[in-house]
C-alpha cells in the first residue's frame, strides 16, 4: 500500500491482480472530507460515467454483465436514479472498482478509471495527481533495476570461490572440457537442489516458455542465500565431504536461512 501526497490530499494506492488501483474516496476528499460517499455517489449516477466505466469493463473484464449496464445506462439521467458503487460492482459483475473496510477502507478504482473521477473533481487536481503517480512509478521502476544490479552483483560475489574450490579438489587432471563443464554444472545443481529443490534441467522442463535460468528468477532473498551457500559448499569442498552428505547439509543451511531472511525482510518492511 502506497499513499501520494497532491496538493495536500493523501491518497492511497493498492495492487490488485498486479493492477494499480487508486482510492476514490481519498480523491473525493479533495473536494470534500466529510461527503467522499456522497460524492462517489453523484459521479457515478452520470450517463458519460457508466458509459465509461462500462467500456472499461468491456474491454477488461470476460466477466461482466452487459445486461445489467444496458439497465443503469438507460435509468441514467432521470432524477431518481441513483447509484452506488457496491451496487454497480454487485450487479455487473465490474472489477475496475472494488470496496475494501478496514483500515485501508474505501472505494477504490482502477487508475484509468480514478485519472477520469479526478478529472471530473477538478482538471488541475487531476494533473497535479498524475505527476504525482509518474514519479511514483518512475521510482518503482529505479528501485527494480537497483535490484536487478544487486542480483546480478550476489550472483557474482562467491561465484570464483565455488568454482575455484571445484577446480582444486574435484576435477582430476587431464580430463576434457566436457567432462570439466559436467562437473561444474553437477555442483552448481547441488546448490540449485538445495536451495530450489530442483536441477537447472527439471526447471528448464517446467518452464519451457521461459528464457534464462532458474536462477535469473531467484528474487533477493533467494541470491543472497545462495551465495552464502556457494561460500559453504566451497569450504565443505576443501574438506573433502562427499556430495551427497553436503547436499543434504546445504539443504538445511538453505531452510534455516530462507526462515530468517524472510522473516527480517518481513521486518524491514514494516
Amino acid at each position: 500500500m502506497y499513499e501520494l501526497d497532491v496538493q495536500g490530499t493523501k491518497i492511497k494506492l493498492s495492487y490488485k491482480d498486479n493492477k494499480d488501483y487508486i482510492s476514490l474516496t481519498d480523491i473525493a476528499k479533495y473536494k470534500d472530507k466529510g461527503r467522499t460517499d456522497y460524492i462517489i455517489q453523484n459521479w457515478l449516477r452520470i450517463r458519460s460515467t457508466i458509459e465509461f466505466v462500462g467500456l472499461w469493463e468491456k474491454i477488461h473484464n470476460p466477466t461482466f454483465k452487459p445486461v445489467e449496464f444496458d439497465g443503469f445506462r438507460n435509468a441514467a439521467g432521470s432524477n431518481s436514479f441513483s447509484l452506488t458503487a457496491k451496487k454497480w460492482i454487485k450487479r455487473t459483475n465490474a472489477i475496475g472498482i472494488y470496496s475494501m473496510s478496514g483500515r485501508y477502507g474505501g472505494t477504490y478504482a482502477h487508475k484509468d478509471i480514478a485519472f477520469e473521477f479526478a478529472s471530473w473533481i477538478s482538471a488541475e487536481f487531476k494533473l497535479y495527481f498524475i505527476k504525482e503517480f509518474q514519479r511514483l512509478k518512475e521510482n518503482e521502476q529505479k528501485s527494480k533495476n537497483l535490484e536487478w544490479d544487486i542480483k546480478r552483483d550476489l550472483a557474482r560475489i562467491n561465484y570464483k570461490i565455488h568454482t575455484d574450490a571445484i577446480k582444486e579438489n574435484l576435477l582430476p587432471p587431464k580430463i576434457l572440457k566436457k567432462q570439466e563443464r559436467k562437473i561444474y554444472a553437477d555442483e552448481a545443481d547441488v546448490l540449485n537442489v538445495a536451495l530450489f529443490g530442483k536441477t537447472a534441467k527439471e526447471w528448464r522442463q517446467h518452464n519451457k516458455g521461459k528464457k534464462g535460468n532458474i536462477r535469473d528468477y531467484a528474487n533477493i532473498t533467494q541470491l543472497i542465500c545462495l551465495s552464502n551457500l556457494e561460500n559453504l559448499n566451497s569450504f565443505f569442498i576443501k574438506e573433502g565431504i562427499e556430495q551427497s552428505k553436503r547436499l543434504c547439509r546445504l539443504n538445511e543451511i538453505a531452510i534455516d536461512q530462507m526462515k530468517r531472511l524472510v522473516v527480517k525482510n518481513k521486518f524491514l518492511m514494516k
